[in-house]
């Protein structure tokens, strides 16, 4: 994975603000069988720092899920399939609809391949699921020196920082940062090898039995394939993750704005998703790369009241965007489908 500080000069922002607009298994390797959105983060604990993003609103108030479980077909399928999308390269890919758990369509579906920082979705979710997201959390050296070493994605965190949590996670989820990953793993493990194991346990309870974490942030490392997944299993994560307010109002941001405060310096972080503010109704979700797994994206879009949840995995190096082009087509495909007949 490439070193990339993804921080903003206030040049490029005030570019940007000028132009803003605001699981069944598969029987083969392609297969069509059934199996909210909040724009600003607001603090969810009592002792949260109140910072403002891009615009402030009220408190968003936490309400964990259930057990996260694997996404069951629906009774009878709400979308009529018919044909298949057209012109995707992933290797891996996967559609559904996020309000019933059809599947629309797949390829290779349960076949597992590395999927770079998508993994960084479940290192949201243990957050979300610990809590006390208004703590103040110090940024060790550590996480920079880890980012570097790795060839990680880095938030331009400074060291002797003070962030609250759920800071730090829009540092994990926008700009990628596994200098972000480090810090809250090792806050919330405690350590990085009992945060890593908790990942493991919470992928076996969510039922995504072809998943396996070696780190918070998908590094390639021990081994470029030592953290891997399958479209079917990022599905079920992603469902569990976007039932979160928190995250679903992280995700959908283009960039995030963190004035200058007292304990921490001033940053910028942009959105890796090239569909956000590309793709009318792109809600987010995650991005990936390395020189192994290639593009890699999880992502939700809602068009005319229908929600639409999916996976690329091994999306070719043409371009940066490459991830979002495959996601795009799908999701094309799906948005002009019709509802089934009652």
């Amino acid at each position: 994975m490439r070193l990339r500080v993804r921080i903003v000069s206030l040049t490029a922002v005030a570019v940007i603000l000028g132009g803003v607009a605001a699981c069944a298994p598969a029987a083969g390797p392609e297969s069509t069988r059934p199996v909210a959105r909040q724009s600003a983060i607001a603090a969810t604990h009592p002792a949260a720092a109140t910072q403002p993003a891009v615009a402030t609103q009220p408190a968003v108030a936490i309400h964990p899920p259930a057990t996260p479980v694997r996404p069951r077909p629906a009774a009878s399928p709400a979308i009529q399939v018919t044909g298949t999308p057209s012109g995707v390269k992933a290797r891996g890919a996967v559609l559904a609809d996020a309000t019933t758990g059809q599947v629309l369509w797949g390829r290779d579906i349960d076949t597992e391949r590395p999927m770079a920082s998508v993994t960084k979705v479940m290192t949201a979710l243990l957050v979300l699921e610990g809590g006390h997201l208004g703590q103040q959390i110090r940024v060790p050296k550590a996480a920079m020196d880890y980012a570097w070493k790795n060839g990680g994605e880095s938030a331009g965190l400074h060291p002797g920082d003070q962030l609250t949590a759920q800071q730090l996670v829009v540092a994990l989820l926008l700009p990628s940062g596994a200098d972000a990953a480090y810090t809250l793993a090792s806050t919330y493990g405690p350590g990085l090898s009992a945060f890593v194991a908790r990942m493991n346990a919470t992928a076996v309870r969510m039922g995504m039995t072809h998943t396996h974490f070696t780190s918070p942030d998908g590094l390639p490392y021990p081994t470029e394939t030592s953290t891997y997944s399958t479209p079917s299993d990022l599905l079920t994560l992603g469902l569990a993750a976007m039932r979160y307010p928190v995250f679903r109002s992280i995700v959908d941001l283009r960039f995030y704005h963190l004035p200058k405060g007292r304990g921490h310096h001033q940053y910028w972080w942009d959105n890796t998703d090239d569909l956000i503010g590309s793709y009318q109704g792109a809600l987010g979700i995650k991005t990936g790369y390395t020189d192994v797994a290639l593009h890699c994206l999880l992502f939700e879009a809602v068009r005319n009241g229908r929600t639409l949840i999916g996976v690329v995995l091994g999306s070719p190096a043409t371009g940066v965007a490459a991830g979002a082009q495959d996601a795009a087509k799908m999701l094309n495909w799906g948005f002009r489908l019709r509802a089934a007949s009652p």
